[in-house]
């Protein structure tokens, strides 16, 4: 019984017979490029129409010692922007012909490197990494086995990548929030210290400074909607309340905001204006009408799948780099003078 309902998949073999040909005509009939009698082919393509037959891609992934497997690894992939990002990538790889592998993986250096030999040891031809902070030995064990790597939200030296505008939108928030009479400036980061959060507290408090606006900074354990709350009950809970915030991404901008709304019963924008990052859809809900700096999801993936194109097609060239500067997209938290 047990080998009756076990899994049988339609086999060349079985096409080759009701179509009377051999076995490497079935072979030759789904291989791009082969020679292959007009009659034959089409006896075969009826066959495998009949049966349900399709070609054993793995197998052929095998024994060419490649495959159309591309990794996607992330943490939190169902969170925020990083959801949206995945199934964009997920798109473009469809578009290009490969089979995107989505491996959800924490930040440990151990569970990175197991997401890794997964994907070498089924011979995935790419790998991207979407989490923020992969170890030294992650890099060194795909160069050993030239898989290409990917890099989306961080510099790195060794492998192609894609990052925002951090650091240009950071220092736009803070000169606008400036010029709008706003002097009492905070940024929102993250505990978690993933190299693009960094990269926008770090620029929005040089600028802050420089325009000589009072600034303060808190961060969350996270980067999500409850470290926005643990952030804003710091830092409206002090004696010197900020009137503008600039978050560093969207949840935590959303966090902020309930809290001070349903617990203080502030006003946005009129009490305190917010600017966010990413553009995820709820900024746009009535309940938040967020004015953030929009990442488009299709554009970064793109950028990447160009950049493995390239790699895969010139393994030797330099790393690639593309920067993607995101644009501000005003709602009602706050409205540049």
């Amino acid at each position: 019984m047990k080998d009756e309902k076990r899994m049988r998949f339609v086999s060349a073999e079985q096409v080759a017979r009701l179509a009377g040909v051999s076995r490497s005509a079935v072979s030759r009939t789904f291989t791009p490029g082969a020679s292959v009698a007009p009659a034959t082919r089409e006896k075969v393509l009826r066959a495998a129409d009949e049966l349900g037959y399709h070609v054993n891609d793995l197998a052929r992934g095998v024994l060419a010692n490649q495959s159309r497997l591309v990794g996607i690894v992330a943490t939190k992939p169902e969170l925020g922007f990083r959801a949206h990002l995945t199934a964009a990538l997920a798109k473009a790889l469809i578009r290009r012909g490969s089979i995107p592998i989505l491996i959800n993986t924490g930040q440990a250096e151990e569970e990175l490197l197991a997401a890794q030999k997964m994907l070498i040891g089924h011979r995935a031809e790419a790998t991207i990494i979407l989490s923020g902070s992969p170890p030294a030995s992650f890099f060194e064990l795909a160069q050993r086995n030239g898989q290409p790597l990917v890099v989306i939200g961080r510099s790195e030296p060794d492998a192609d990548h894609v990052r925002a505008g951090n650091s240009e939108a950071s220092r736009n928030a803070a000169t606008a929030f400036f010029a709008a009479g706003r002097r009492r400036l905070a940024v929102i980061g993250s505990g978690s210290g993933t190299p693009s959060i960094m990269e926008r507290e770090s620029a929005f408090l040089s600028a802050a400074r420089a325009l000589g606006a009072e600034v303060t900074a808190a961060r969350g354990p996270d980067s999500d909607y409850d470290s926005g709350i643990v952030a804003a009950r710091e830092l409206f809970l002090s004696d010197e309340k900020p009137d503008a915030v600039f978050c560093a991404n969207d949840q935590i901008a959303f966090g902020l905001m309930d809290f001070v709304r349903t617990e203080l019963g502030l006003r946005v924008p009129d009490d305190v204006a917010v600017i966010g990052f990413d553009d995820v859809p709820e900024a746009a809900w009535l309940s938040y009408g967020l004015t953030t700096f929009r990442q488009d999801p299709a554009i970064m993936a793109t950028r990447a799948v160009e950049l493995l194109e390239r790699r895969l097609e010139n393994p030797d060239a330099a790393p690639g780099y593309e920067r993607v500067i995101p644009e501000l997209v005003i709602r009602k938290s706050f409205v540049p003078t």
